[in-house]
């Protein structure tokens, strides 16, 4: 019998070292004949922020785009046994994607092809970490001839016609990816599986007195004051470690809180949680209506002037986000309103470390400045990259402070800034927003400077404040 197939799915590029049982060598000629007796397992080590979040149960199948290379190496995984309890370290990311070869459970399958034990798969079904769609994705367009071939023998229509499963779909639906939730849920041969053996954790969920962080319970909602370096809804490979989950258990409610609305995980303040699906519909549309109304504190690293601040924002779904002081075809208003900015002290290192908020090279420590921020438009990370747009990062931002910091030291670093260069070429100035991107840093660990300290709507009918920030504590 042939060995067990393996080739590396790249997503983005991005993908930096590969682990293939000894076993595995090659791709068989005859893939489609071949799958009926083994399994085609891809696997990838790549970073998290490599895969786009996925809304709801679903994302498209371009998510999932797959670039098949053969190699081989020596098995180096750690030894697995529960994802719970928390580990304090991260695991070095693991995304293992397979073709199932024999019907079943799904947990049976993924046990067996790869090698897990069967609490640890359980537990990765939990956290959500688990995903199938009846039909291999499509590669990328960079894909070469060799990877079209795999994908092509994979998906033949004569192969897949004979499938009941995919009868009336057409193969874009097919390619859909949706969240494992049971498992005992019946896989197929030619179903295609993802599985995030390590999913991005929140320590931080378990440190939390979550009764004293409820500041509201209403009949169709609950306000949560959200701990910074925790998940409002949780991730999409992590549903478990969320906002959301642990509050429900605080509570002790039967059913699950929903998520309405979402902040950074880096900050911390109200949030919404509905407590059944009619009010979480009603209220996107106060949100979309621009009844709600949230008021943010920030604490940023220079002064900043109060009044209405206009900003251009890259409609390119990936951080960091790029801010344009210029009007820009194609890129979002930023719009927010600095009520108020006062002097005071800047954090001690002992508060400093109690929020694992970490030093970001910022040249002066001695004051910080306060700002109160009615948020007109609520664009991801918007406050953030405004004020460092404004030369004013915030406090522990280690994605944005870093790139403020680079363009004091060098004026015109900022392709888009106010000493912005003309560029004589495309190429070059392409060449200059990359190196823009680069001077950013990594998204925080834990805490940064920033609260949403109030929100209410219904001219104030619902009005709830959060507990002091973290840096008054």
């Amino acid at each position: 019998m042939c060995s067990v197939a393996v080739a590396s799915m790249l997503f983005a590029g991005s993908c930096r070292t590969l682990a293939v049982p000894a076993a595995a060598r090659a791709i068989p000629i005859s893939l489609t004949k071949h799958l009926t007796n083994h399994a085609f397992r891809l696997r990838c080590r790549s970073s998290h922020n490599s895969f786009t979040a996925i809304a709801g149960e679903t994302e498209s199948s371009t998510t999932d785009a797959v670039n098949l290379t053969v190699t081989s190496s020596s098995n180096s995984y750690p030894k697995y046994d529960r994802l719970l309890p928390c580990p304090t370290h991260k695991s070095p990311p693991r995304i293992e994607h397979l073709v199932v070869t024999e019907e079943g459970p799904v947990l049976e399958y993924i046990c067996k092809a790869l090698n897990l034990p069967h609490l640890f798969v359980a537990d990765l079904i939990q956290f959500g970490a688990v995903y199938f769609a009846l039909v291999c994705p499509k590669p990328p367009p960079n894909a070469t001839e060799e990877q079209i071939r795999v994908f092509k023998e994979v998906t033949e229509p004569l192969v897949v016609r004979k499938r009941a499963s995919v009868k009336g779909k057409t193969i874009r639906e097919a390619q859909k990816t949706f969240r494992v939730t049971d498992v005992d849920q019946f896989v197929e041969p030619g179903t295609y599986l993802r599985v995030h053996v390590h999913p991005k954790r929140f320590p931080r969920s378990y440190e939390i007195d979550w009764r004293s962080r409820i500041i509201a319970v209403k009949e169709s909602y609950v306000v949560l004051d959200k701990p910074a370096g925790t998940s409002v809804g949780g991730t999409t490979d992590n549903i478990e470690e969320s906002c959301a989950t642990f509050a429900t258990r605080a509570l002790g409610l039967t059913t699950p809180l929903m998520t309405t609305h979402q902040i950074d995980n880096c900050t911390e303040g109200c949030v919404v949680l509905a407590r059944n699906k009619e009010y979480c519909s009603v209220f996107h549309g106060k949100i979309r209506e621009k009844k709600v109304k949230k008021l943010y504190l920030a604490l940023a690293a220079c002064p900043i002037p109060t009044g209405i601040i206009n900003h251009y924002m890259r409609p390119i779904n990936m951080a960091p986000r790029l801010i344009s002081e210029d009007f820009i075809k194609g890129w979002l208003l930023c719009q927010l309103e600095v009520i108020e900015c006062r002097k005071i002290p800047w954090p001690t290192s002992v508060v400093q470390d109690e929020y694992c908020v970490e030093d970001c090279g910022w040249p002066s420590q001695d004051y910080a400045y306060e700002c109160k921020i009615n948020l007109l438009t609520g664009r991801t990370h918007q406050i953030r990259a405004q004020f460092a747009a404004c030369k004013a990062p915030l406090v522990g931002d280690t994605m944005y402070m870093p790139a403020a910091v680079a363009e004091m030291i060098n004026p015109g670093l900022n392709p888009f800034g106010k000493y912005k260069k003309d560029f004589p070429s495309e190429s070059e100035k392409e060449a200059a927003v990359i190196n823009w991107v680069a001077q950013h840093g990594k998204e925080p660990s834990v805490a940064i400077g920033l609260q949403a300290c109030q929100i209410s709507w219904d001219d104030d009918e619902h009005f709830h404040r959060a507990g002091s920030p973290w840096w008054r504590c």
